[in-house]
Protein backbone atom coordinates (compact mmCIF):
# COMPACT_ATOMS: atom_id res chain seq x y z
CA UNK A 1 0.00 0.00 0.00
CA UNK A 2 2.80 2.35 0.91
CA UNK A 3 4.56 1.63 -2.39
CA UNK A 4 1.31 2.33 -4.25
CA UNK A 5 0.93 5.68 -2.47
CA UNK A 6 4.51 6.57 -3.37
CA UNK A 7 3.80 5.71 -7.00
CA UNK A 8 0.66 7.86 -7.04
CA UNK A 9 2.53 10.79 -5.49
CA UNK A 10 5.36 10.34 -7.98
CA UNK A 11 2.95 10.28 -10.93
CA UNK A 12 1.10 13.37 -9.69
CA UNK A 13 4.33 15.30 -9.22
CA UNK A 14 5.53 14.18 -12.66
CA UNK A 15 2.29 15.30 -14.32
CA UNK A 16 2.38 18.66 -12.57
CA UNK A 17 6.01 19.14 -13.56
CA UNK A 18 5.24 18.22 -17.15
CA UNK A 19 2.30 20.61 -17.25
CA UNK A 20 4.39 23.41 -15.76
CA UNK A 21 7.17 22.78 -18.26
CA UNK A 22 4.71 22.70 -21.12
CA UNK A 23 3.06 25.91 -19.95
CA UNK A 24 6.39 27.67 -19.60
CA UNK A 25 7.47 26.49 -23.03
CA UNK A 26 4.28 27.60 -24.72
CA UNK A 27 4.17 30.90 -22.83
CA UNK A 28 7.55 31.95 -24.15
CA UNK A 29 5.88 33.20 -27.31
CA UNK A 30 2.35 34.38 -26.59
CA UNK A 31 2.14 36.79 -29.48
CA UNK A 32 2.04 35.50 -33.06
CA UNK A 33 4.90 35.80 -35.50
CA UNK A 34 3.86 38.29 -38.17
CA UNK A 35 4.84 38.20 -41.84
CA UNK A 36 3.53 41.03 -44.01
CA UNK A 37 4.08 40.38 -47.73
CA UNK A 38 3.48 43.29 -50.09
CA UNK A 39 3.48 42.60 -53.82
CA UNK A 40 4.32 45.47 -56.16
CA UNK A 41 1.73 46.38 -58.84
CA UNK A 42 -0.20 43.12 -58.56
CA UNK A 43 -3.83 43.45 -59.65
CA UNK A 44 -6.70 41.98 -57.66
CA UNK A 45 -7.71 39.99 -60.74
CA UNK A 46 -4.28 38.36 -61.01
CA UNK A 47 -5.10 35.94 -58.18
CA UNK A 48 -7.41 33.16 -59.26
CA UNK A 49 -9.06 33.11 -55.82
CA UNK A 50 -10.50 36.55 -56.66
CA UNK A 51 -11.14 36.12 -60.37
CA UNK A 52 -13.23 33.24 -61.68
CA UNK A 53 -12.13 34.19 -65.20
CA UNK A 54 -8.43 34.46 -64.38
CA UNK A 55 -6.08 32.93 -66.91
CA UNK A 56 -3.30 32.98 -64.32
CA UNK A 57 -3.60 30.14 -61.79
CA UNK A 58 -2.12 30.99 -58.38
CA UNK A 59 -2.50 27.81 -56.26
CA UNK A 60 -0.24 28.81 -53.36
CA UNK A 61 -1.88 32.16 -52.76
CA UNK A 62 -5.32 30.65 -53.34
CA UNK A 63 -4.51 28.10 -50.63
CA UNK A 64 -3.40 30.89 -48.27
CA UNK A 65 -6.82 32.50 -48.68
CA UNK A 66 -8.68 29.21 -48.34
CA UNK A 67 -6.85 28.39 -45.10
CA UNK A 68 -7.55 31.84 -43.67
CA UNK A 69 -9.64 34.86 -44.55
CA UNK A 70 -10.12 36.61 -47.88
CA UNK A 71 -11.06 40.31 -47.85
CA UNK A 72 -13.10 41.37 -50.87
CA UNK A 73 -13.14 45.11 -50.19
CA UNK A 74 -9.53 45.91 -49.24
CA UNK A 75 -7.87 49.14 -50.35
CA UNK A 76 -4.46 50.73 -50.37
CA UNK A 77 -4.18 54.28 -49.07
CA UNK A 78 -2.84 55.37 -52.46
CA UNK A 79 -2.78 53.96 -55.96
CA UNK A 80 1.03 54.19 -56.21
CA UNK A 81 4.04 52.70 -54.40
CA UNK A 82 5.64 55.06 -51.87
CA UNK A 83 2.45 56.47 -50.32
CA UNK A 84 0.99 53.04 -49.64
CA UNK A 85 4.20 51.89 -47.96
CA UNK A 86 4.17 54.94 -45.72
CA UNK A 87 0.61 54.15 -44.66
CA UNK A 88 1.40 50.51 -43.87
CA UNK A 89 4.35 51.33 -41.62
CA UNK A 90 2.83 54.38 -39.89
CA UNK A 91 -0.94 53.89 -39.94
CA UNK A 92 -1.27 57.40 -41.36
CA UNK A 93 -2.48 58.58 -44.75
CA UNK A 94 0.38 59.46 -47.08
CA UNK A 95 -1.04 62.81 -48.19
CA UNK A 96 -0.61 64.12 -44.66
CA UNK A 97 3.16 64.12 -45.37
CA UNK A 98 5.09 66.55 -47.62
CA UNK A 99 4.65 64.01 -50.44
CA UNK A 100 1.32 65.10 -51.86
CA UNK A 101 1.54 63.18 -55.12
CA UNK A 102 3.64 60.61 -57.01
CA UNK A 103 6.56 58.75 -55.36
CA UNK A 104 10.10 59.10 -54.01
CA UNK A 105 13.22 58.21 -56.02
CA UNK A 106 16.27 56.11 -55.24
CA UNK A 107 18.12 59.21 -54.00
CA UNK A 108 15.18 60.80 -52.18
CA UNK A 109 15.46 61.50 -48.44
CA UNK A 110 13.60 59.46 -45.82
CA UNK A 111 9.89 60.28 -45.86
CA UNK A 112 9.18 58.95 -42.35
CA UNK A 113 10.22 61.60 -39.85
CA UNK A 114 12.24 60.93 -36.70
CA UNK A 115 9.41 61.37 -34.21
CA UNK A 116 6.93 59.20 -36.12
CA UNK A 117 6.18 55.80 -34.51
CA UNK A 118 6.29 52.91 -36.97
CA UNK A 119 4.82 49.45 -36.71
CA UNK A 120 8.39 48.12 -36.44
CA UNK A 121 9.06 50.45 -33.47
CA UNK A 122 5.86 49.29 -31.85
CA UNK A 123 6.56 45.58 -32.23
CA UNK A 124 10.24 45.93 -31.31
CA UNK A 125 9.25 47.69 -28.10
CA UNK A 126 6.95 44.78 -27.28
CA UNK A 127 9.51 42.04 -27.60
CA UNK A 128 9.52 41.27 -31.31
CA UNK A 129 12.59 40.70 -33.45
CA UNK A 130 11.93 42.79 -36.54
CA UNK A 131 13.16 42.51 -40.11
CA UNK A 132 12.69 44.47 -43.31
CA UNK A 133 13.61 42.53 -46.46
CA UNK A 134 12.78 43.85 -49.92
CA UNK A 135 11.91 46.98 -51.86
CA UNK A 136 11.99 49.98 -49.53
CA UNK A 137 10.88 52.98 -51.64
CA UNK A 138 10.36 55.37 -48.73
CA UNK A 139 13.53 57.39 -49.15
CA UNK A 140 16.94 56.90 -47.51
CA UNK A 141 19.35 59.45 -46.11
CA UNK A 142 22.47 58.51 -48.04
CA UNK A 143 25.83 59.62 -46.67
CA UNK A 144 27.38 62.24 -48.94
CA UNK A 145 30.95 62.77 -50.07
CA UNK A 146 30.85 66.45 -49.17
CA UNK A 147 29.35 65.70 -45.76
CA UNK A 148 26.42 68.01 -46.36
CA UNK A 149 23.26 66.52 -44.88
CA UNK A 150 20.65 68.26 -47.00
CA UNK A 151 17.90 65.76 -46.24
CA UNK A 152 15.07 68.19 -45.85
CA UNK A 153 11.68 66.48 -45.77
CA UNK A 154 10.10 69.32 -47.70
CA UNK A 155 12.57 69.90 -50.51
CA UNK A 156 14.63 66.72 -50.75
CA UNK A 157 17.48 66.19 -53.18
CA UNK A 158 16.88 68.50 -56.10
CA UNK A 159 18.30 66.16 -58.74
CA UNK A 160 17.01 62.60 -58.57
CA UNK A 161 19.95 61.46 -60.70
CA UNK A 162 22.59 63.05 -58.46
CA UNK A 163 24.50 59.84 -57.71
CA UNK A 164 27.96 61.45 -57.69
CA UNK A 165 27.37 62.97 -54.25
CA UNK A 166 26.56 59.62 -52.58
CA UNK A 167 29.30 58.06 -50.49
CA UNK A 168 28.45 54.36 -50.78
CA UNK A 169 31.36 53.38 -48.51
CA UNK A 170 29.72 55.03 -45.49
CA UNK A 171 26.64 53.81 -43.59
CA UNK A 172 23.36 55.57 -44.28
CA UNK A 173 22.67 58.67 -42.24
CA UNK A 174 19.17 57.28 -41.77
CA UNK A 175 17.76 53.94 -42.86
CA UNK A 176 15.44 51.14 -41.81
CA UNK A 177 17.36 50.43 -38.59
CA UNK A 178 16.36 53.90 -37.36
CA UNK A 179 12.69 52.99 -37.75
CA UNK A 180 12.53 49.95 -35.46
CA UNK A 181 14.00 47.19 -37.60
CA UNK A 182 16.62 44.92 -36.04
CA UNK A 183 17.65 43.59 -39.45
CA UNK A 184 17.29 45.05 -42.92
CA UNK A 185 18.20 43.94 -46.42
CA UNK A 186 16.77 46.28 -48.99
CA UNK A 187 16.68 47.90 -52.40
CA UNK A 188 16.30 51.68 -52.10
CA UNK A 189 13.37 52.09 -54.50
CA UNK A 190 11.67 50.27 -57.37
CA UNK A 191 13.63 47.80 -59.46
CA UNK A 192 13.71 50.32 -62.31
CA UNK A 193 15.17 53.15 -60.17
CA UNK A 194 18.90 53.47 -59.43
CA UNK A 195 21.10 53.17 -57.48
CA UNK A 196 21.05 49.41 -57.98
CA UNK A 197 22.74 48.19 -54.80
CA UNK A 198 21.75 46.00 -51.87
CA UNK A 199 21.77 47.74 -48.50
CA UNK A 200 22.16 45.45 -45.48
CA UNK A 201 21.75 46.91 -42.00
CA UNK A 202 22.09 50.43 -43.42
CA UNK A 203 25.36 49.64 -45.22
CA UNK A 204 25.85 49.12 -48.95
CA UNK A 205 26.85 45.48 -49.49
CA UNK A 206 29.04 46.22 -52.52
CA UNK A 207 30.03 49.70 -53.66
CA UNK A 208 28.88 50.23 -57.24
CA UNK A 209 31.66 50.32 -59.80
CA UNK A 210 29.61 50.44 -62.99
CA UNK A 211 26.79 52.32 -64.65
CA UNK A 212 23.78 50.22 -65.61
CA UNK A 213 22.52 50.51 -69.16
CA UNK A 214 18.91 50.91 -70.14
CA UNK A 215 17.53 47.60 -71.37
CA UNK A 216 14.38 48.52 -73.26
CA UNK A 217 16.03 47.96 -76.65
CA UNK A 218 16.69 44.30 -75.88
CA UNK A 219 13.42 43.54 -74.08
CA UNK A 220 10.32 45.76 -74.16
CA UNK A 221 9.32 44.47 -70.71
CA UNK A 222 12.73 45.12 -69.17
CA UNK A 223 13.38 48.80 -68.65
CA UNK A 224 15.24 50.67 -65.96
CA UNK A 225 16.79 54.08 -65.58
CA UNK A 226 20.50 54.38 -66.23
CA UNK A 227 22.49 54.71 -63.01
CA UNK A 228 24.96 53.23 -60.52
CA UNK A 229 25.00 49.45 -60.17
CA UNK A 230 27.12 47.08 -58.07
CA UNK A 231 28.60 43.86 -59.42
CA UNK A 232 26.46 41.67 -57.15
CA UNK A 233 23.21 43.23 -58.38
CA UNK A 234 21.44 41.29 -61.13
CA UNK A 235 17.92 42.54 -61.81
CA UNK A 236 16.56 39.10 -62.66
CA UNK A 237 17.78 37.68 -59.33
CA UNK A 238 16.47 40.34 -56.95
CA UNK A 239 13.09 38.73 -56.25
CA UNK A 240 14.58 35.28 -55.48
CA UNK A 241 17.28 36.91 -53.33
CA UNK A 242 14.69 38.64 -51.14
CA UNK A 243 12.62 35.46 -50.82
CA UNK A 244 15.71 33.41 -49.87
CA UNK A 245 16.71 36.02 -47.27
CA UNK A 246 13.22 35.85 -45.78
CA UNK A 247 13.24 32.07 -45.60
CA UNK A 248 16.62 32.17 -43.89
CA UNK A 249 15.30 34.65 -41.33
CA UNK A 250 12.28 32.42 -40.65
CA UNK A 251 14.43 29.34 -40.11
CA UNK A 252 16.91 31.19 -37.90
CA UNK A 253 14.24 32.69 -35.64
CA UNK A 254 11.54 30.01 -35.60
CA UNK A 255 12.92 28.41 -32.44
CA UNK A 256 13.78 31.63 -30.66
CA UNK A 257 12.35 32.98 -27.42
CA UNK A 258 10.97 36.05 -29.22
CA UNK A 259 8.19 36.34 -31.77
CA UNK A 260 9.34 37.90 -35.03
CA UNK A 261 7.98 40.37 -37.57
CA UNK A 262 9.02 40.34 -41.21
CA UNK A 263 8.02 43.16 -43.52
CA UNK A 264 8.59 41.73 -47.01
CA UNK A 265 7.83 44.23 -49.78
CA UNK A 266 8.43 42.38 -53.05
CA UNK A 267 9.91 44.19 -56.08
CA UNK A 268 7.53 42.34 -58.43
CA UNK A 269 5.56 42.20 -60.67
CA UNK A 270 6.50 45.89 -61.06
CA UNK A 271 8.59 46.61 -64.13
CA UNK A 272 11.15 45.57 -65.20
CA UNK A 273 9.16 42.41 -65.80
CA UNK A 274 11.82 39.72 -65.56
CA UNK A 275 10.59 36.16 -65.09
CA UNK A 276 13.39 33.60 -65.15
CA UNK A 277 13.53 29.85 -65.75
CA UNK A 278 11.50 27.75 -65.09
CA UNK A 279 8.74 30.37 -65.19
CA UNK A 280 9.76 32.10 -68.40
CA UNK A 281 7.02 31.34 -70.95
CA UNK A 282 5.13 29.14 -68.47
CA UNK A 283 1.86 31.08 -68.65
CA UNK A 284 1.56 31.01 -72.44
CA UNK A 285 0.25 34.57 -72.09
CA UNK A 286 3.07 37.10 -71.70
CA UNK A 287 6.06 37.87 -69.41
CA UNK A 288 3.84 39.65 -66.88
CA UNK A 289 1.71 36.55 -66.40
CA UNK A 290 4.90 34.49 -66.11
CA UNK A 291 6.11 36.88 -63.40
CA UNK A 292 2.90 36.41 -61.41
CA UNK A 293 3.35 32.62 -61.60
CA UNK A 294 6.91 33.06 -60.36
CA UNK A 295 5.67 35.10 -57.39
CA UNK A 296 3.07 32.47 -56.52
CA UNK A 297 5.65 29.66 -56.56
CA UNK A 298 8.12 31.64 -54.46
CA UNK A 299 5.37 32.45 -51.96
CA UNK A 300 4.78 28.70 -51.77
CA UNK A 301 8.43 28.31 -50.72
CA UNK A 302 7.90 30.80 -47.89
CA UNK A 303 4.72 29.06 -46.72
CA UNK A 304 6.54 25.72 -46.75
CA UNK A 305 9.38 27.19 -44.65
CA UNK A 306 6.83 28.39 -42.09
CA UNK A 307 5.23 24.95 -41.90
CA UNK A 308 8.52 23.04 -41.83
CA UNK A 309 9.76 25.29 -39.00
CA UNK A 310 6.84 24.20 -36.82
CA UNK A 311 5.46 27.71 -36.33
CA UNK A 312 2.49 27.67 -38.70
CA UNK A 313 -0.25 27.64 -36.04
CA UNK A 314 0.83 30.88 -34.39
CA UNK A 315 2.14 32.77 -37.40
CA UNK A 316 0.00 35.54 -38.89
CA UNK A 317 0.68 35.88 -42.62
CA UNK A 318 -0.71 38.78 -44.64
CA UNK A 319 -0.44 38.97 -48.42
CA UNK A 320 -1.53 42.05 -50.34
CA UNK A 321 -0.40 44.51 -53.04
CA UNK A 322 0.63 48.17 -52.91
CA UNK A 323 -1.82 49.20 -55.65
CA UNK A 324 -3.48 47.89 -58.79
CA UNK A 325 -1.73 46.46 -61.83
CA UNK A 326 0.32 48.84 -63.98
CA UNK A 327 -0.39 49.44 -67.65
CA UNK A 328 3.05 48.14 -68.67
CA UNK A 329 1.75 44.63 -67.93
CA UNK A 330 0.40 44.99 -71.48
CA UNK A 331 -3.35 44.98 -70.95
CA UNK A 332 -4.17 44.50 -74.67
CA UNK A 333 -2.24 41.21 -74.80
CA UNK A 334 -3.75 40.07 -71.50
CA UNK A 335 -7.25 40.99 -72.71
CA UNK A 336 -6.72 39.06 -75.92
CA UNK A 337 -6.01 36.01 -73.77
CA UNK A 338 -9.12 36.70 -71.67
CA UNK A 339 -7.38 37.99 -68.54
CA UNK A 340 -8.07 41.29 -66.74
CA UNK A 341 -5.74 42.18 -63.81
CA UNK A 342 -8.37 44.64 -62.55
CA UNK A 343 -11.08 41.95 -62.63
CA UNK A 344 -14.52 43.65 -62.79
CA UNK A 345 -13.21 47.06 -61.74
CA UNK A 346 -12.33 50.13 -63.80
CA UNK A 347 -8.90 51.73 -63.80
CA UNK A 348 -5.47 50.46 -62.80
CA UNK A 349 -2.36 51.68 -60.99
CA UNK A 350 -2.38 55.42 -60.36
CA UNK A 351 -6.14 55.83 -60.62
CA UNK A 352 -8.75 56.89 -58.08
CA UNK A 353 -11.03 54.29 -59.69
CA UNK A 354 -11.36 50.93 -57.92
CA UNK A 355 -8.81 49.13 -60.08
CA UNK A 356 -6.16 51.53 -58.83
CA UNK A 357 -6.48 50.79 -55.13
CA UNK A 358 -8.74 47.77 -54.52
CA UNK A 359 -6.28 44.95 -53.90
CA UNK A 360 -6.09 41.30 -52.86
CA UNK A 361 -5.82 40.94 -49.10
CA UNK A 362 -5.36 37.45 -47.66
CA UNK A 363 -4.65 36.63 -44.02
CA UNK A 364 -3.83 33.27 -42.43
CA UNK A 365 -3.43 32.61 -38.70
CA UNK A 366 -4.52 29.03 -37.94
CA UNK A 367 -4.66 29.58 -34.19
CA UNK A 368 -7.25 32.35 -34.52
CA UNK A 369 -8.72 32.56 -38.04
CA UNK A 370 -11.27 30.04 -39.28
CA UNK A 371 -10.47 28.53 -42.70
CA UNK A 372 -12.52 29.63 -45.72
CA UNK A 373 -13.51 32.88 -44.04
CA UNK A 374 -14.58 35.83 -46.18
CA UNK A 375 -14.98 39.44 -45.12
CA UNK A 376 -16.82 42.03 -47.19
CA UNK A 377 -15.94 44.86 -44.80
CA UNK A 378 -14.10 47.85 -46.24
CA UNK A 379 -10.53 47.86 -44.92
CA UNK A 380 -7.41 49.88 -45.71
CA UNK A 381 -3.72 48.99 -45.62
CA UNK A 382 -3.25 51.72 -43.00
CA UNK A 383 -5.15 49.41 -40.61
CA UNK A 384 -2.13 47.18 -40.07
CA UNK A 385 -0.57 49.31 -37.34
CA UNK A 386 -3.67 49.51 -35.13
CA UNK A 387 -4.08 45.75 -35.59
CA UNK A 388 -0.55 45.17 -34.29
CA UNK A 389 -1.18 47.56 -31.40
CA UNK A 390 -4.28 45.54 -30.55
CA UNK A 391 -2.27 42.31 -30.66
CA UNK A 392 0.26 43.57 -28.10
CA UNK A 393 -2.32 45.47 -26.00
CA UNK A 394 -0.79 48.88 -26.75
CA UNK A 395 -2.97 51.98 -26.59
CA UNK A 396 -2.00 54.29 -29.44
CA UNK A 397 -1.37 57.94 -28.59
CA UNK A 398 -3.21 60.73 -30.39
CA UNK A 399 -0.22 61.43 -32.63
CA UNK A 400 0.22 57.78 -33.66
CA UNK A 401 -1.50 55.81 -36.44
CA UNK A 402 -4.09 58.53 -36.98
CA UNK A 403 -5.80 56.65 -39.83
CA UNK A 404 -5.57 53.08 -38.58
CA UNK A 405 -8.41 50.88 -37.32
CA UNK A 406 -7.72 47.46 -35.81
CA UNK A 407 -8.73 44.55 -38.05
CA UNK A 408 -8.41 42.07 -35.18
CA UNK A 409 -12.20 41.86 -34.67
CA UNK A 410 -12.59 40.93 -38.34
CA UNK A 411 -9.84 38.31 -38.16
CA UNK A 412 -11.41 36.66 -35.13
CA UNK A 413 -15.00 37.21 -36.32
CA UNK A 414 -16.02 39.44 -33.45
CA UNK A 415 -17.72 42.81 -33.22
CA UNK A 416 -15.70 45.99 -32.93
CA UNK A 417 -14.25 47.03 -36.31
CA UNK A 418 -14.80 50.79 -36.40
CA UNK A 419 -13.81 52.08 -39.86
CA UNK A 420 -16.65 54.18 -41.30
CA UNK A 421 -14.89 56.30 -43.92
CA UNK A 422 -11.96 55.51 -46.21
CA UNK A 423 -9.99 58.06 -48.24
CA UNK A 424 -8.56 57.10 -51.63
CA UNK A 425 -5.75 59.06 -53.29
CA UNK A 426 -4.51 58.95 -56.86
CA UNK A 427 -1.01 59.18 -58.30
CA UNK A 428 -1.65 62.82 -59.21
CA UNK A 429 -3.10 63.78 -55.82
CA UNK A 430 -6.84 63.57 -56.53
CA UNK A 431 -9.01 62.62 -53.54
CA UNK A 432 -11.93 60.23 -53.35
CA UNK A 433 -13.92 59.28 -50.25
CA UNK A 434 -15.82 56.07 -49.58
CA UNK A 435 -18.61 55.52 -47.07
CA UNK A 436 -20.72 52.41 -47.34
CA UNK A 437 -21.68 51.87 -50.97
CA UNK A 438 -21.07 55.51 -51.88
CA UNK A 439 -17.88 56.90 -53.38
CA UNK A 440 -17.26 60.56 -54.17
CA UNK A 441 -14.39 61.67 -56.40
CA UNK A 442 -13.70 65.34 -55.75
CA UNK A 443 -12.09 67.79 -58.17
CA UNK A 444 -10.64 65.15 -60.54
CA UNK A 445 -9.16 67.89 -62.76
CA UNK A 446 -6.98 69.27 -59.96
CA UNK A 447 -4.20 66.70 -59.96
CA UNK A 448 -0.54 67.08 -60.92
CA UNK A 449 1.78 65.04 -63.04
CA UNK A 450 5.16 63.78 -61.87
CA UNK A 451 6.77 67.16 -62.61
CA UNK A 452 4.41 69.05 -60.32
CA UNK A 453 2.45 70.54 -63.21
CA UNK A 454 -1.30 70.28 -63.78
CA UNK A 455 -2.22 66.89 -65.18
CA UNK A 456 -3.23 66.98 -68.84
CA UNK A 457 -6.54 65.24 -69.28
CA UNK A 458 -8.34 64.27 -72.46
CA UNK A 459 -11.61 65.86 -71.44
CA UNK A 460 -12.75 68.08 -68.60
CA UNK A 461 -14.50 65.99 -65.95
CA UNK A 462 -17.29 67.09 -63.60
CA UNK A 463 -15.97 68.58 -60.37
CA UNK A 464 -17.85 65.93 -58.40
CA UNK A 465 -18.29 62.35 -59.45
CA UNK A 466 -20.51 60.12 -57.31
CA UNK A 467 -20.80 56.37 -57.74
CA UNK A 468 -23.03 53.86 -56.00
CA UNK A 469 -20.76 50.84 -55.90
CA UNK A 470 -23.61 48.51 -54.98
CA UNK A 471 -25.34 49.07 -58.30
CA UNK A 472 -22.36 50.28 -60.36
CA UNK A 473 -19.19 48.52 -59.30
CA UNK A 474 -17.57 49.33 -62.67
CA UNK A 475 -17.99 53.08 -61.95
CA UNK A 476 -19.67 54.00 -65.22
CA UNK A 477 -22.60 56.19 -64.15
CA UNK A 478 -22.07 59.48 -62.31
CA UNK A 479 -25.12 60.06 -60.09
CA UNK A 480 -23.92 63.27 -58.41
CA UNK A 481 -26.79 65.33 -59.84
CA UNK A 482 -29.34 62.79 -58.58
CA UNK A 483 -28.02 62.75 -54.99
CA UNK A 484 -26.79 66.27 -54.13
CA UNK A 485 -27.31 65.63 -50.40
CA UNK A 486 -25.00 62.61 -50.55
CA UNK A 487 -22.40 64.66 -52.42
CA UNK A 488 -22.55 67.34 -49.74
CA UNK A 489 -22.33 64.78 -46.91
CA UNK A 490 -19.25 63.08 -48.36
CA UNK A 491 -17.65 66.39 -49.29
CA UNK A 492 -17.97 67.66 -45.71
CA UNK A 493 -16.63 64.36 -44.36
CA UNK A 494 -13.62 64.61 -46.67
CA UNK A 495 -12.90 68.19 -45.62
CA UNK A 496 -13.19 67.24 -41.94
CA UNK A 497 -10.95 64.17 -42.32
CA UNK A 498 -8.29 66.23 -44.05
CA UNK A 499 -8.43 69.20 -41.69
CA UNK A 500 -8.61 67.11 -38.50
CA UNK A 501 -5.31 65.43 -39.34
CA UNK A 502 -6.88 62.08 -38.50
CA UNK A 503 -9.80 59.78 -39.32
CA UNK A 504 -9.74 57.91 -35.98
CA UNK A 505 -11.20 59.33 -32.75
CA UNK A 506 -8.80 61.55 -30.86
CA UNK A 507 -7.26 64.97 -30.59
CA UNK A 508 -6.91 66.96 -33.81
CA UNK A 509 -3.45 66.70 -35.37
CA UNK A 510 -1.54 68.84 -37.87
CA UNK A 511 -0.86 67.65 -41.38
CA UNK A 512 2.72 68.18 -42.56
CA UNK A 513 3.24 71.35 -44.61
CA UNK A 514 4.72 71.23 -48.08
CA UNK A 515 6.78 73.68 -50.10
CA UNK A 516 6.67 71.51 -53.20
CA UNK A 517 4.23 72.56 -55.95
CA UNK A 518 0.83 71.09 -55.34
CA UNK A 519 -2.55 72.31 -56.54
CA UNK A 520 -4.81 71.65 -53.59
CA UNK A 521 -8.37 70.76 -54.37
CA UNK A 522 -10.42 73.93 -54.39
CA UNK A 523 -12.86 72.81 -51.72
CA UNK A 524 -10.26 72.42 -48.98
CA UNK A 525 -10.37 75.44 -46.69
CA UNK A 526 -8.88 76.48 -43.42
CA UNK A 527 -9.85 74.69 -40.22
Amino acid sequence: MYQLQKLVVFLCVSILAYQATGQNKSSKIKQPNIIYILADDLGIGDLSIYNENSKIHTPNLDKLGAEGIMFTDAHTSSSVCTPTRYGILTGRYNWRTPLKQFVTWGTSPMLIQDERLTVADLLQQHGYKTANIGKWHLGLNWATKDGVKDYDHYTGIKDKYDFDRIDYAKPLDKGALDLGFDYSYLLSASLNMPPFVYVENDKVVKVPTEISEQKRAQNPYAYWIKGDISEDFVHEEVLPVFVDKSISFIKENAGGDKPFFIYLPLPAPHNPILPIEPWKGKSNINPYADFVLMIDDLMGNIFKAIKDSGIEENTLVIFTSDNGCASNANYPVLAKKGHNPSYIYSGNKGSYLEGGHRVPFLVKWPEKIKPNSVSNETICTTDFMATCADLVNYKLNDNEAEDSFSMLPLLTQKEGYEREVTIHHSKSGVFAIRKGNWKLIQSPNSGLNANGKPEKIKAELPEEILYNLKTDIAEKVNVANQYPEKVQELKELLIKTINDGRSTPGEIQDNDPSTMPWVQTAFITEK
